[in-house]
């Protein structure tokens, strides 16, 4: 019944709140500029100092005598006098025309609503794409996160249902603790079936174990499971679909990262010096002299090495044979 009502009181609420025209939302902007600008509390009525049931004339010569006093032109230098101004003459329009005039007293007597629509809060502040985006992944995350909540709190009934049976299968129906272990068979579940001979089959046993206050599940290789609320895998923030997805992106560029570190240095490690930072032209060295290198053009790049990074050019072969001759002569 209850749930009958609520629905009740959210069709009227949509109801109403599709019900909100255009001049509707143009009070509501008009109550909120005039409390922001005059004070909370304040009314059309009382701006223009007449009471909620004036007549016409009445409105009209409040709206003059009001319009003297805020003209921008006697109030020079004073911060907000234009907006207070044309705020007057919305105003007076609206307490003026007898349709406009009801509606405002329909608010003026019920209250301006707190929530004024969806459509009302977009057309005012028009969120952009990053928010509309902002918006929808907290929505979703927690939404994920109470998902989580909900199936942690049904598999911590789940466990100390199972807990129960275990139990109770070893202690029997009063539960009085017994020493030992004891190795008992519990129901997780299941309808009953009939084998083929017409007998009843229980639903899916597993064999556990009972020792002292602590529930196991048997496996198959002889060891025991635990079964305790620290089964239940507890809700987690981090475990939301975008915090998830941006953990492993970071995962990602951290082992890429590191691999190209680990290799790197590897190049650093495997090339070898003949002591003093050239390239050895030695057979056997593994040297490759520019007819060998495929591709290589002119025979330049086989005199470049490269290690972690960092280029070195060889000695050329003509200033190589040029530094015993200078060594002799000197």
């Amino acid at each position: 019944m209850r749930v009958l009502h609520l629905i009740a009181f959210l069709a009227v609420l949509v109801t109403a709140v599709c019900a909100w025209t255009k001049e509707d939302h143009e009070i509501f902007d008009l109550v909120s500029a005039l409390e922001k600008a005059e004070g909370k509390g304040t009314t059309f009525y009382s701006w223009l100092d007449v009471s909620s049931t004036a007549s016409t004339p009445e409105i009209s010569k409040a709206y003059r005598k009001k319009s003297l006093q805020l003209h921008p032109d006697k109030n020079k230098g004073v911060k907000h006098a234009h907006e207070r101004f044309a705020r007057l003459g919305v105003i007076a329009a609206i307490l003026r025309d007898p349709a406009k005039r009801e509606r405002y007293d329909f608010f003026y007597k019920n209250g301006v609503p707190v929530w004024r629509g969806t459509g009302y809060y977009y057309s005012r502040f028009r969120p952009g794409l990053g928010t509309v985006l902002v918006f929808l992944v907290v929505i979703t995350s927690g939404l994920q996160y109470l998902v989580q909540k909900m199936n942690y709190n049904r598999d911590l009934k789940r466990i100390e249902w199972i807990v129960g049976q275990a139990r109770q299968a070893a202690w029997g129906a009063k539960l009085n603790p017994v020493e030992g272990q004891r190795k008992v068979k519990v129901n997780l579940g299941g309808s009953a079936r009939l084998d083929e001979d017409g007998n009843v089959m229980p639903g899916r046993m597993v064999d556990m174990v009972v020792e002292g206050n602590g529930v196991y599940i048997l496996e198959r290789d002889g060891s025991l499971l635990p079964v305790d609320s620290s089964t239940a895998v507890a809700p987690s923030i981090k475990r939301t679909w975008f915090l998830s997805l941006v953990t492993e992106l970071v995962g990602k560029v951290t082992r890429r990262d590191g691999t190209m570190i680990e290799k790197a240095s590897s190049a650093d490690g495997e090339e070898s010096d003949d002591g003093s930072g050239t390239g050895s032209d030695a057979p056997g060295s593994g040297a490759v002299t520019p007819k060998e290198g495929s591709g290589l053009k002119n025979g330049r790049a086989a005199a470049t090495t490269m290690a972690g990074g960092r280029r070195r050019k060889a000695v050329s072969k003509k200033k190589a044979r040029q530094q015993p001759q200078q060594e002799q002569e000197q």
